[in-house]
């Protein structure tokens, strides 16, 4: 995979990491990674920093959209190695401190993410001294004109950033501008604007309103966690604004999960799961085939025996 950046907006670089996105947010002097990918990416992060910025490069901060394991995975190792904190709303942070886990994925919701999701065992974030609560109003310090806008229902303290004077929008994983339902989409990486990832997200009202939250900033660049960033979206933004729709079934769908300080308060009870089988069986064991290669690039982490259910 190429470590290289791309500038898609002024002091704005676009880094691939196969079916996940980090950026680079300002300059040589001042710049921040926003996300890092599943555990594994370090060295190709850090690699692709020193390409656009110099040997020795860091960044003054890692900021977090979220911690779901494909955005927080290497954060811990980059933080360490370039001595700096790591930034997230505050109500991530019982997730990333090891006080408690996200909600369980779910594997009954539609589409392909969510089948695959069988495959994703849950994993206990711990970022410990070098988590910090962000500052909203100033999210990236020494950079104007970037303000945080807190955007949940995919996770509890997700985080979108906006910059004004040109309509930069890095959305994380509020939206996502390819199908994730879709591994044709996935592999294809069509560009289209679609509702957040469905195993994942536990609160549809609040990510309905995160949408329209969204939208009405009119972007003239779309930047998400999962596709390729786009230009001229604010129609199709404004589309799935207007006819956001829910997922047909799933566990979170009719009722979201709940958290405080501390964690979750409220977990709806898990679906009865049909695909286990044996025509189900067949189904899924030619998936995990299917998608072997860009699995085996999501990096190595350690299963975590621990489960909420």
């Amino acid at each position: 995979m190429a470590s290289s950046t791309k500038e898609i907006a002024r002091g704005v670089f676009h880094l691939p990491l196969s079916v996940v996105n980090a950026y680079f947010v300002g300059d040589k002097g001042n710049w921040f990674l926003v996300d890092s990918g599943f555990p594994g990416k370090a060295p190709l992060i850090k690699k692709a920093a020193e390409a656009r910025f110099g040997a020795g490069a860091h960044p003054t901060a890692i900021i977090l959209t979220h911690g779901h394991i494909d955005h927080v995975g290497s954060a811990q190792a980059l933080a360490e190695e370039w001595n700096v904190q790591v930034f997230a709303h505050p109500a991530e942070m019982p997730f990333l401190s090891g006080r408690a886990q996200y909600p369980p994925l779910d594997p009954t919701a539609p589409g392909f993410l969510a089948t695959i999701s069988r495959f994703f065992p849950p994993v206990d974030v711990n970022l410990g001294s070098r988590l910090t609560a962000m500052d909203e109003f100033n999210p990236f310090p020494g950079l104007p004109g970037w303000k945080a806008i807190h955007t949940p229902g995919h996770s509890p303290g997700h985080i979108a950033f906006f910059r004004e004077s040109d309509g930069v929008l890095l959305a994380g994983d509020a939206i996502t501008t390819v199908n994730t339902e879709s591994l044709l989409s996935i592999l294809r990486k069509k560009k289209e604007v679609c509702r957040p990832a469905t195993p994942a997200t536990t609160d549809w009202p609040q990510a309905r309103a995160s949408v329209i939250k969204l939208a009405a900033l009119r972007p003239g660049l779309l930047a998400a966690g999962h596709g390729v960033p786009m230009l001229n979206s604010k129609s199709q933004l404004q589309q799935l604004a207007d006819h956001f729709t829910f997922p047909s079934h799933g566990r979170y769908v009719t009722e979201p999960v709940r958290v405080d300080e501390k964690g979750l308060t409220v977990l709806p009870p898990a679906p009865v799961d049909q695909a286990p089988g044996i025509a189900a069986s067949v189904v899924v064991a030619g998936l995990a085939v299917g998608v072997g290669a860009l699995y085996s690039k999501f990096g190595k982490y350690v299963p975590k025996p621990k489960r909420i259910a």
